[in-house]
């Protein structure tokens, strides 16, 4: 798999429509369980550089309008908050819009946003 190719945009696809189950079920989860939620077809190790990058691209792709990003509901199984990756991408977006800006009030958003969401 590389940046951009077909089975990456699967891969990205399939890690949207995880996280969009996660938001309608109310949950954050881990790095890992996204991992192995998108196995077999896809294989993006949780530690790996492929994650990170289908992660920014979907924090990316929701940041550029008002919708609270779905990339806020994966977490890092120890701390049980975002990687640093995503604060930097994040805080860099929404500190412009709104200064007050939170993992957790974000986190919150992508809760409410799919609360009523039947479809996947």
């Amino acid at each position: 798999m590389q940046h951009g190719d077909v089975d990456y945009m699967a891969a990205l696809e399939a890690m949207v429509g995880v996280l969009k189950r996660w938001a309608r079920e109310g949950r954050t989860d881990t790095y890992k369980s996204l991992s192995t939620a998108v196995a077999p077809e896809h294989r993006v190790h949780y530690h790996g550089r492929m994650m990170s990058l289908l992660l920014a691209d979907i924090c990316r792709r929701d940041s550029t309008g008002p919708e609270p990003m779905l990339s806020a509901l994966v977490v890092n199984g120890s701390s049980q908050k975002p990687s640093d990756q995503f604060s930097e991408l994040a805080v860099s977006e929404f500190r412009r819009r709104d200064p007050d800006w939170s993992w957790e009030r974000e986190r919150d958003a992508v809760f409410a946003r799919y609360r009523d969401v039947i479809s996947p």
